[in-house]
């Protein structure tokens, strides 16, 4: 058989020309249908709640593929819009395309394409590769020696398996520091890497120190300010970004703000929540050591946006911000805030550091608060990390991410059919920048969710070739294993690393990864590029990544299956990851686990 090329749409520029809509703009928009051309094609663009119809005319056709174009009225600053094709090789005479694909039935606007007058995020953060850092287990400088160990602790040794459960689990302290992490930047240009995420900074009273006891001050167990300073700073003189963790939805317990908000008198009493049963407060998630931040108080609001804007000025100069639990910030009962928070937020970011990003944790569906203008992206485990895990994984009782049940195994029409819906819901200017993770400080191990090396090549290729900013959580690039989250946050074995391999760090897994970021860098389809799914089977996935000057291939098997044959219209391959050359016959090749990258032209 021959790939799948259906007529498609997206909101790359191939197809949607205007960067950044203007209100009351007539934005065009072009539809792309190989073969047969349809009897007439049809805009549905819904403006101020109420449907409308244009025609779309026929501008182009090149060999079998017929390009067609039509304007969007730029009528609310989030305008949704989708196409209807009329002719008798759809089914019923007609059929929609949409976010989800070519359907030939009615559909909701769900999945409708969208366009937003907001400003997508700077560029930088869509060409980013982000390397996330958990401090305590990342590396140990010396000065961490001479440092007294807290009274909340449980000292572990560098190398010692964390603690996955019970007593202990938040507390149990490895002391790595920032100048640990200073001192090991030159991993991080190995690797290709562009950008740094630390996870919170600020002291507490947990090794995760989401607990923030101020956010006035760098823990002095982490080198205090000056070692964020010194290290933010080193990260820029080598051309890299660095984006810290803040909690807009609470503080811990022994927060300054808290503290004081004992006296009712206080301006910081109406930063909480508080209620007449025990323990007088609400906690996120019943937590009585996360007090809840009521986002109602203007002063609070203030607050915050001085802590916003501190580290994003000297000397710290940090390069963004990623929200932790966003999407319960500024939500408690009748209260729903998020998206004046989220605006809130990122126009203080950008009075100071007009390119700065601002992501979103969110584990479900984030689409209503991605059109809201707020967040750039979220880490992206709905439409990215959970249908991944979910085609791929081995068999195990590990959790479906926050869900109480084991990790179900789908097939490739269903793993892509969730890709495509999570991603339908967000303008693609979104899409774009969301942070796409295979796992992170908060999930199992990809290599212990896959079981295998090559299945964890399969899985790092689509982390970088898909839409999107890759994430990867540090030790992953060296075949890292971990049950759940806690038990995932290893220590990274420098001695093994500096040595060139050992029974913790994969060095072939580590090559995987650096070459899959250099074929990143190397292609601007896989960072600029549209998405147009070509292979969907039980076993194989695959998708065109097209720019007007670049189209690549990119094949994923998990097995072997059926194979299919590249269609002469897409021009001639050159492989350019994973070796297989198709030859005159041009067929993809069968066999799996593997991953495959082409150029066509």
């Amino acid at each position: 058989m021959h790939l799948f090329l259906p007529p498609h749409h997206d909101g790359s520029a191939l197809y949607v020309p205007t960067r950044t809509p203007r209100l009351g703009e007539q934005v065009p928009v072009r539809l792309r249908v190989p073969g047969p051309a349809p009897e007439a094609v049809w805009l549905r663009v819904v403006e101020d709640g109420e449907p409308r119809v244009y025609p779309a005319t026929l501008t182009d056709t090149i060999d079998d593929e017929h390009w067609f174009t039509a304007h969007v009225p730029m009528t609310n600053p989030v305008t949704s819009y989708r196409f209807l094709l009329v002719g008798e090789q759809y089914d019923g005479g007609q059929a929609w395309l949409n976010g989800e694909g070519l359907i030939a039935r009615d559909v909701p606007d769900a999945s409708d394409f969208r366009l937003t007058t907001t400003e997508p995020g700077p560029a930088w953060a869509r060409d980013a590769v982000v390397y996330q850092v958990f401090p305590d287990r990342f590396a140990r400088s010396a000065a961490a020696d001479q440092r007294a160990t807290p009274d909340w602790a449980l000292p572990a040794q560098w190398g010692d398996e964390p603690i996955g459960g019970g007593p202990g689990t938040g507390t149990q302290f490895y002391g790595g520091d920032l100048t640990g992490i200073e001192e090991h930047l030159d991993h991080l240009e190995r690797l290709g890497v562009t950008t740094l995420y630390l996870t919170p900074s600020f002291p507490g009273r947990s090794n995760h120190r989401y607990d923030a006891a101020t956010f006035d001050a760098i823990d002095p167990l982490l080198g205090g300010d000056d070692a964020l300073a010194s290290l933010a700073d080193a990260v820029h003189r080598r051309g890299l970004r660095i984006v810290g963790d803040l909690t807009t939805n609470h503080t811990g317990d022994a927060h300054d703000w808290f503290t004081r908000a004992q006296d009712p008198a206080s301006v910081e009493r109406s930063f909480y929540y508080w209620t007449d049963t025990a323990p007088g407060y609400v906690g996120w998630l019943g937590h009585a050591s996360l007090p809840k931040l009521n986002h109602n108080d203007p002063a609070l609001q203030d607050r915050m946006a001085r802590v916003v804007t501190r580290y994003l000025d000297a000397p710290f100069h940090l390069d963004g911000w990623r929200i932790d639990v966003a999407n319960m910030t500024g939500r408690q009962g009748a209260d729903d805030l998020t998206h004046e928070v989220s605006r809130r937020v990122r126009s203080t970011i950008e009075s100071v550091r007009p390119d700065g990003v601002l992501i979103a944790e969110h584990f479900h569906d984030a689409g209503v608060d991605l059109t809201a203008g707020g967040w750039h992206g979220t880490m992206n485990y709905s439409a990215f990390t959970r249908p991944v895990w979910s085609w791929l994984a081995a068999d195990s009782d590990l959790r479906y991410v926050e869900m109480p049940s084991p990790i179900p195994h789908r097939r490739g029409p269903a793993v892509v059919a969730a890709m495509r819906d999570f991603g339908a819901a967000v303008p693609w200017s979104v899409t774009t920048r969301q942070w796409n993770l295979l796992g992170s400080h908060d999930t199992p191990r990809i290599r212990t969710v896959l079981g295998s090396r090559d299945r964890v090549e399969v899985a790092a290729g689509l982390l970088f070739t898909y839409p999107g900013t890759p994430v990867l959580f540090a030790g992953d690039e060296g075949g890292a294993v971990g049950t759940n989250g806690e038990h995932a946050r290893v220590t990274m074995p420098w001695s093994q690393i500096e040595a060139g391999g050992g029974p913790d760090w994969d060095a072939e897994t580590f090559e995987v990864y650096r070459s899959l970021i250099a074929l990143r860098a190397a292609h601007p389809a896989l960072r600029e590029g549209g998405l147009r799914w070509v292979v969907i089977e039980d076993d194989a996935i695959g998708y065109l990544r097209e720019t007007a000057d670049e189209r690549l291939l990119v094949l994923a098997t998990r097995a072997p299956w059926a194979g299919a044959e590249l269609p002469a219209s897409l021009g001639t391959a050159l492989n350019v990851y994973g070796g297989a050359e198709l030859g005159s016959a041009r067929a993809l090749p069968t066999h799996g686990p593997t991953f495959q990258v082409w150029t066509l032209g």
